[in-house]
This record gives structure tokens, C-alpha cells and sequence, in this order.
């Protein structure tokens, strides 16, 4: 028998029974069941595979039940109290005041209809401290009047699924207790500290436990970037050759003396560290010593071979999933960890928030598998390798990041594309490699002598690669060689006297310390034991999205109200920026969770008393001067930096030309950073504010003057004065490189009069080339209204690029979300509107036009489907939406009204209606479809 409409989910309950169970109706004959809860839908339908078939999965969608996160989730009953606010009743104990967000009232609703026929409830979330947080907010409330049982796995496999069955066990109340603790303490200090920020810096800025502690490692790094001088220094690098094998050699003394290098200097003063004792050679001494060196004869002084072993690094964890990640895919940590969580919930990993670096024994069997076919026996290790974590507060799952199941598939074997693949390649790599054997160098080091200079030239042979077949550790620094790759030099013995082919006199500056990159910055968070690996990934997405920081290219800039809010707070309130006090914070909360530690005292002593956070606040709030907390003190500048409104700006006091004096103010460009901005930069910037634009010259075909301005985004270009018959003068920006003290007049014009026509394509219609908000682009105009575009390659020049080069790049097929091509290319219906194209996604082939996806039918191939077939799935998607909006093309086409599906569903196609029907529950669904198929007809 088919169940009533009323035991459908409350989304599912409007539509027929053949829609409902396409759109993953949970149709199960028998009416008592197991209700099991997961967060995502995307794990609920994973584990529903492996699960007998009186059980019912639903979804929590993350957290049910949270502090509130405004003043209108404050219930009535609450809002007149003194710490409603907050969300926590200091008063009695820090009693949480948790609510259902508006959001989730709707999918609590329907986890309590699940509850109704249930015989036992377990709770499936995650096994870490936040997951036993979850499940604990379920407890509460759904007040289950069934036996209930928390379920854990850290791998969505059929054995792990029957293993965590077979050892269901109570609620870890520690394990809640400390992630709620950290959630009030969070609390206390973000809101506490946030409306300060406000009154005293700029409006909507925030602080927070690990958040503002590592900012001030960014503005910290910033500082040293400002305060550094550089030095520069001379040496010699030589190219010679014995037995017709070339190899490099570097000065390293002179009479005796050590060669100065960029480690010698101090970063402050830009001259040699006090008490060293090296050789600074000057450009022309260098000079002098390459023309000696050139026609001396050379000897080679002494030969040094050292053997030594490279071990492979542990499996991975959280943080070391999210620095390679960095440095080799360039992911930020939050779509490493949103990569990865994907991965986990359909099956491919083990679960990705974990401290632990211990591999089970059937995953030591899957690597050591994979290594002896891949690789073959002897790049196996002679003994199955463990690791130890040595992270001090390793905690969370019990196992290292690795794929799931008791045979690791290949990246090949896994269907994956995009990122997903990228990230799965490198956790199989790291756990294989894990499990090869030791890799064997020899280190090579060859002192050469002529005249009265010594030189060097160092090599490095693979004598066996081990475990550098699978998997070599990135570094960040990105003049670092890979430690995998081969240096050779030549057979050398002492006494052979290699030819000389070329000697140069090389001169270097010191560089700055390198701003963090998001690797290097969860590395030292790490390193210090601030906050928990899990987070790092959301802090830094923080830090980002509130302007403390900006990512350019692969380094994180810390802007200037960054600097502001971390000079008042290590001023005012210095405990909760200092790394040792916080990490200190740390482990009481980790052993809050081991139970060593109680909450409530902390909690307390903390937030209260004559230390405490609250009492610190309420004293110093009357101290701190706002101007001057919006004031950032930057020496050699003709003028100060303050925060305002709209962001930074320059004042400063200039005499007029009446002999008065008149307070300027000019706004910094985005772009210029605390470490970049100097005298100069400042008085070119207060110089076009009081005196106006300078002009670079002139428009030949207009006569009209060409301007160089500095606005909020950046330089730019203007034609002509802004005037009543010119109110908006064309203006364009600089591309992304192009320097403004670099830049032509021709450059200038050729900028101002994009876009450019190249010419016709082939198929009909202009193509041109311009600049837009995302950068230089080409575009084919097909005519009425749909047109192609691409970005230009970093060698193409907007200025330069041809007609031929344009074709090329629009002839590269677009890639979808996810980085995915197109499989094939449908065309616009009519003629009108964006074109459909056909992808292969991860849960199969799906059609896409715009944003509206719709799942190819079981049988469809990318070759077979035809354009009517594809208009017709995605009319009918767009018609079983209930979002309003705008008709798609493709509907129109179809002559169907339909609904503009809202940015969710029309994202992704479902990937429950995309997945092949193989397991128990997808049969039960197809019998059930054929069976109202059948009542119909």
C-alpha cells in the first residue's frame, strides 16, 4: 500500500505521486520505521543506500536551533531583558537562550511528522563535538517518546554504515558541553566586543575569539613589511662545464672571507647585522672579480657526497588538507572544505574534520594495495606505517583524511571532474604515498677554487624515488624547489679543472617578509594552538568578507581598519589579541570536553568580576577616543591615515592660497595597502584633491585632455573635465599590472576607446574586444540580444589581441559551475535566448540553460538527446518549481508557462533524480512509480 499524502514530507505534499517520487519521497510499504537524522540531504541519500528498508533518512540541514541572531528572533518574552541582546542570561549561569531560526521552523516541523510512526530514532550527525551538538538540539527538540541512539561513522561506506549499527551508543553530554561552551564564549566576546568596534571605528566591523587574533598576525606582518629596508648586496654566479656536462657554481668567499647574502642584513636598517662577519661586495668590486675569474684557470678543491632519506609526511588532517590544497590547487580554505565535505557525504572520503593523523588497519591494507599495483613491491614500505599526531589538543574523528572503504578507488575510477577530482587526486596521493617506502638522495657539494675566490655548486641525486613516484609536499615559499626533483652534476674529482664558459656579477635587494598566504596563516594558527582546524576555513572567509583583508592573488593584505581595530585592541583589551592567552583558552575548552575541566567556573571567571570581559568593556568604553581610534599612526607620512565611512582616507592641513589654512581629506584607492603607502603616494593623492587631475596629454581627435585620477577602486583614465555639458566624461580603468607611472598617452587612448571592433565572425555578427568589471573580455554579438563572451588570457593584450586570436579563444567551449565543458552544445530554441548545452555532472548528465538544470532520463545519452527533447525536461523542471520570476527560453519555446526556479534548485539538478535507481530504496521507488503509473492509465 502507498502511503497517505499526510505521511509525505510537508515540500512534497502539493505535488502528485509520481513528482513526489521523483523528487525523493521516501515511499516505504512498511508504516513503522527507524527514523534516522543526518545534516545534509546529500548524506541522507548517500547512507539511505546502505540501509535496511524500514528505515527512513531525513535531513536536520544543518543546525536546528541556535543563539538568536538579531533583535526579531528574540522571543517577546525576552526582549525587555538586560542580556536579551547578547543571547546568553549572564545572570543564571549563562543560560543559552536558543531559538529556531524561521528558516528551519518549516524543516522541524516535518522531522517531527517523520517522528510519528517511528519505533527508534538515531541520530547520525557528524562525530565530532559539533555534530554531538546537533544531535543533542534535536534531542530537545523533537522530545522523542521512542528509544533514541546516537550513530557515528567517519566514512559513508556499506561496512562502516553496518558497523555503526552494530554500536549505536548515548549522547557524549562532555563532548556537547564544550562546543557549547565555545559557542556562549564566542558569544561574549563577539557581541560584547563588536557594538565597541562600532561606536569607536567604523559601523558594521567585528571581533572575535580567534578572528581578531588573527588578524593581528596579518597587520602584524604588515608592520614588518612597512618597517623593512632594504639592502642590496653583489656576488657571482658561474657556468661551467666537465666532459660536456654543464652545472652552476656560486661565490661563496673571497681571501677567506664569507660572501654577504640577504640573511646577513637587517630588515630594519637595511645594512649588515650587527657583528657580522662577512665580505659586502660592491657593484664594481664584483665587476672587477668576474673579469679575474673569467680567465683563471678553475680546480676543484673538494667533493662531498652525503647520504640521507626523505620519509613521506602523515595522511592528512584539516589543516594540512587546507595548506596543500592552497598551495598546489590555489583553493581558499572554505572551498577546500566545501570540496571535501561534498566528497564525504557521497561516499568518497573519510569524514574531512579531524586532528588525527592514525589510519585504520583495512586503509593501511587499501594504500599498501594500491602501492604494490601501481608502483610495484619494492616501492612498498617494509612495515606498514602508523603515525602520531603531534597537534596538543588532537581531538574531533579518530581517524587521517583518506578515501573511504577497504579498496581506495583511483582518481580515474571515481567519475569525478573539477575541483572534486583535484582534491580527491591529492588524498589519494598523500595516503598512498603514506605507505611507500623511504626515498633515497645524495646530496652533492663541490668546492671550487680559483684565484683567491671560492665557489660552490650543489646537487642532489635520486638514488631510489620511494615514495616521490606518488607524492611530493608542497612549500610556501615559492622559490623553494620541489625536494622530488633531481639536481646533477657532473663526475668531479679533487684536482679536475672544469672549463669556464660565462661568469656574472649578479646584484640583489632583500626582499620583505612575504605576507601569508591562507596556507601559511592556518599553518601558524596551527602552530600556535588558536582555535580549532574545523574553523579556520570560516575565520578566514570572515576576516575576507568584513574588509579586515583582501586576497590578491594568493596572499591575504590586511586593510587599514584592520590596523585600526588592532591597535585598539591591543591597546584596551591586549589579552584577547595575544596568541599564548588564546591558546590557553584553547585547551581549557579541549579539556572542558575530556571533562577535566568545568565550564561554568570558566565561564564565570572569564565574563565576570573585576577582570573580566564584561567589567573591562564597561571601564575603558569612556577612555577610548574615537578619532583617535580611527586614527592609524604611520611615520614619514605628510598627513594621517583615518577610518570613515566609506572606508580609509588621507588628511591632512595645507595652507591655501589666501595664506589660510584648510584641512584636506582624500580618499585612499582600495588597492594601496599600509605597506605601499608613502610620502609620494600620499602627496600625489592630496595633491590631485586640492589642485585637480594633472593631465598626461592630449586627445588628438577631440582635443580634449587626458586625465590620471586615484578614486575608492583604483587609478584610472578620464577624457576631459566634468562639466554641465559633460556631466559623465568617458573614463576607464587601468587593467590588472598596468602600472599608472608606466602608462603611455598612447596606452591611455587605446583604453579610453574600448571597446574596439576586430571585425565579422564567420557565422555572422561583430566581434570586439573591451574591459569590464572582471577584466579584458572578447564577445561575438550573434544579434538579437544574445552574445558570447571570454576573458582573455593573461598574455593576451585588449589593446593588441586580432580578429584570428579572438575566433580561437570562443571557439574553447564554456566551462559550467564547477569548472565542467560542456559535452555538447544544443543551441538557443528558437533562435532566442541563452544556449542549452549538455554536462556531465556528478550525479550524470544533466541539461543547462542559464541557471536552470534538469537531469537527462535513465537511457539518454549526450549524443542522443536532441534540443526538443532537452526544451521539453527543462520546461517541465521549470514547471515543478514553486518560485516565481521570469519564463526561461527554453519554456517559452515549449509554449509552457512556467515559474523562474529560485537560485537553489535552479543551481544544481537534483541529484537524487540524476542517480540510477540500483539501490534497495530505488527500486521500491521505481515499482511505486510504475504502480501509479498504472492506477493512471
Amino acid at each position: 500500500m502507498l502511503p497517505t499524502v499526510a505521511a509525505l514530507p510537508g515540500s512534497l505534499r502539493n505535488v502528485g505521486p509520481v513528482d513526489a517520487i521523483k523528487r525523493g519521497a521516501d515511499f516505504r510499504l512498511p508504516v513503522a520505521h527507524t527514523l534516522v537524522i543526518v545534516e545534509s540531504p546529500t548524506k541522507a541519500r548517500t547512507i539511505r543506500g546502505f540501509l535496511p528498508a524500514d528505515f527512513r533518512v531525513e535531513a536536520s540541514m544543518g543546525h536546528v536551533r541556535d543563539l538568536p541572531n538579531n533583535a526579531s528572533e528574540i522571543p517577546a518574552a525576552y526582549k525587555g531583558e538586560k542580556w536579551a541582546n547578547l543571547g546568553v542570561n549572564t545572570t543564571n549561569d549563562f543560560e543559552p537562550l536558543y531559538v529556531v531560526p524561521k528558516d528551519k521552523k518549516k524543516i522541524v516541523k516535518e522531522l517531527k511528522d517523520a517522528l510519528k510512526g517511528a519505533e527508534r530514532l538515531l541520530l547520525a550527525t557528524d562525530e565530532d563535538r559539533e555534530g554531538e551538538s546537533i544531535s543533542w538540539h534535536l534531542l530537545q527538540l523533537l522530545a522523542p517518546k521512542v528509544p533514541v541512539k546516537r550513530m557515528v561513522f567517519h566514512e559513508i561506506t556499506k561496512e562502516a554504515i553496518s558497523r555503526a549499527l552494530d554500536q549505536t551508543r548515548e549522547l557524549d553530554m562532555e563532548l556537547v558541553h564544550a562546543q557549547e561552551t565555545r559557542r556562549i564564549l564566542d558569544r561574549l566576546v563577539g557581541y560584547t566586543l563588536s557594538p565597541l568596534l562600532w561606536k569607536k571605528v567604523a559601523w558594521g566591523l567585528s571581533a572575535g575569539r580567534v578572528q581578531s587574533v588573527a588578524v593581528r598576525l596579518l597587520v602584524q606582518r604588515e608592520r614588518a613589511r612597512r618597517a623593512f629596508r632594504s639592502g642590496s648586496y653583489w656576488d657571482l654566479k658561474a657556468r661551467l662545464e666537465q666532459a660536456g656536462v654543464g652545472f652552476e657554481a656560486k661565490l661563496t668567499h673571497l681571501k677567506g672571507e664569507r660572501i654577504a647574502t640577504g640573511a646577513d642584513f637587517d630588515e630594519t636598517s637595511g645594512g649588515l647585522k650587527d657583528g657580522s662577519k662577512v665580505k659586502l661586495l660592491s657593484e664594481s668590486e664584483a665587476q672587477a672579480l668576474q673579469a679575474e675569474v673569467e680567465t683563471s684557470s678553475w680546480r676543484v678543491a673538494e667533493v662531498e657526497e652525503k647520504p640521507t632519506v626523505r620519509k613521506p609526511v602523515p595522511p592528512f588532517i584539516t589543516s594540512t588538507l587546507q595548506q596543500e590544497s592552497n598551495r598546489k590547487l590555489r583553493l581558499s580554505a572554505r572551498d577546500t572544505m566545501r570540496t571535501a565535505q561534498g566528497l564525504y557525504e557521497r561516499g568518497f572520503i573519510t569524514y574531512m574534520r579531524t586532528d588525527s593523523v592514525h589510519l585504520s588497519e583495512q586503509a593501511i591494507l587499501a594504500a599498501r594495495s594500491c602501492v604494490a599495483e601501481k608502483y610495484g613491491q619494492n616501492y612498498l614500505s617494509p612495515a606498514p606505517r602508523q603515525f602520531s599526531t603531534k597537534s596538543r589538543n588532537a581531538q574531533e574523528a579518530h581517524e587521517a583524511i583518506r578515501p573511504s572503504g577497504d579498496q581506495f578507488r583511483t582518481p580515474r575510477e571515481t567519475g569525478l571532474d573539477g575541483k572534486d577530482l583535484a582534491l580527491y587526486e591529492l588524498i589519494w596521493k598523500r595516503t598512498v604515498a603514506s605507505q611507500m617506502a623511504d626515498a633515497r638522495l645524495t646530496m652533492l657539494s663541490v668546492e671550487l677554487q680559483v684565484g683567491e675566490a671560492s665557489f660552490r655548486a650543489s646537487g642532489k641525486r635520486i638514488d631510489f624515488a620511494g615514495f616521490f613516484r606518488a607524492y611530493v609536499e608542497g612549500s610556501d615559499d615559492p622559490e623553494a624547489a620541489l625536494e622530488g626533483q633531481e639536481v646533477l652534476l657532473p663526475a668531479l674529482a679533487v684536482g679536475d679543472s672544469p672549463a669556464c664558459r660565462q661568469v656574472e656579477a649578479l646584484g640583489h635587494q632583500t626582499q620583505p617578509p612575504a605576507r601569508y598566504s591562507e596556507a601559511a596563516l592556518v599553518k601558524m594558527l596551527e602552530k600556535e594552538g588558536i582555535g580549532r582546524p574545523s574553523t579556520y576555513a570560516s575565520i578566514i572567509g570572515t576576516i575576507i568578507d568584513r574588509g579586515y583583508a583582501t586576497l590578491a592573488g594568493n596572499a591575504l593584505t590586511p586593510s587599514f581598519t584592520a590596523f585600526a581595530v588592532t591597535a585598539l585592541l591591543e591597546e584596551h583589551f591586549p589579552d584577547l589579541v595575544d596568541t599564548s592567552f588564546t591558546a590557553r583558552m584553547e585547551t581549557t575548552l579541549d579539556e572542558i570536553s575530556t571533562g577535566k575541566e568545568q565550564w561554568l567556573p570558566y565561564l564565570n571567571g572569564f565574563f565576570k568580576g573585576e577582570k573580566g570581559l564584561e567589567t573591562q568593556v564597561q571601564q575603558r568604553e569612556g577612555d577610548i577616543d574615537p578619532t583617535a581610534s580611527r586614527t592609524i599612526a604611520m611615520e614619514g607620512l605628510p598627513c594621517v591615515v583615518r577610518i570613515g565611512r566609506f572606508g580609509a582616507y588621507l588628511e591632512a592641513r595645507r595652507v591655501a592660497d589666501d595664506g589660510s589654512e584648510e584641512l584636506v581629506k582624500a580618499t585612499l584607492p582600495i588597492e594601496i595597502t599600509p605597506a605601499e603607502l608613502d610620502a609620494e603616494h600620499a602627496e600625489q593623492i592630496l595633491r590631485q584633491k586640492t589642485e585637480g587631475p594633472e593631465s598626461i596629454g592630449e586627445d588628438p581627435e577631440s582635443g580634449e585632455a587626458i586625465y590620471l585620477l586615484f578614486g575608492q577602486y583604483g587609478p584610472y583614465l578620464q577624457r576631459g573635465q566634468v562639466s554641465e555639458e559633460n556631466p559623465k566624461p568617458k573614463r576607464a580603468s587601468l587593467p590588472k599590472g598596468v602600472k599608472p607611472e608606466e602608462l603611455s598617452l598612447e596606452a591611455a587612448l587605446g583604453l579610453l576607446r574600448l571597446p574596439r571592433l576586430l571585425g565579422e565572425h564567420s557565422d555572422g555578427g561583430k566581434v570586439q574586444a573591451g574591459l569590464g568589471r572582471f577584466g579584458p573580455y572578447i564577445v561575438h554579438d550573434k544579434g538579437k540580444g544574445e552574445k558570447d563572451y571570454r576573458s582573455l588570457k593573461p598574455e593576451d593584450d585588449v589593446l593588441e589581441v586580432d580578429l584570428a586570436r579572438a575566433i580561437e579563444l570562443l571557439a574553447i567551449p564554456k566551462k559550467g559551475r564547477g569548472g565542467r565543458t560542456a559535452l555538447k552544445d544544443l543551441g538557443s530554441p528558437g533562435g532566442e535566448g541563452e544556449a542549452i548545452q549538455v554536462f556531465d555532472g556528478p550525479y550524470g548528465l544533466y541539461v543547462k540553460q542559464g541557471k536552470l538544470n534538469a537531469s537527462l532520463p535513465e537511457g539518454s545519452t549526450a549524443e542522443t538527446i536532441t534540443q526538443e527533447e532537452a526544451v521539453a525536461l527543462l520546461a517541465a523542471k521549470a514547471g515543478s518549481s514553486k518560485a516565481k520570476g521570469r519564463k526561461p527560453a527554453a519554456t517559452k519555446a515549449a509554449g509552457k508557462t512556467a515559474s523562474k526556479t529560485d537560485s537553489q534548485s535552479a543551481g544544481k539538478a537534483t541529484p537524487a533524480a540524476r542517480k540510477p535507481a540500483t539501490t534497495k530504496t530505488g527500486r521500491l521507488r521505481a515499482s511505486a512509480v510504475r504502480i501509479v503509473k498504472a492506477a493512471s492509465s
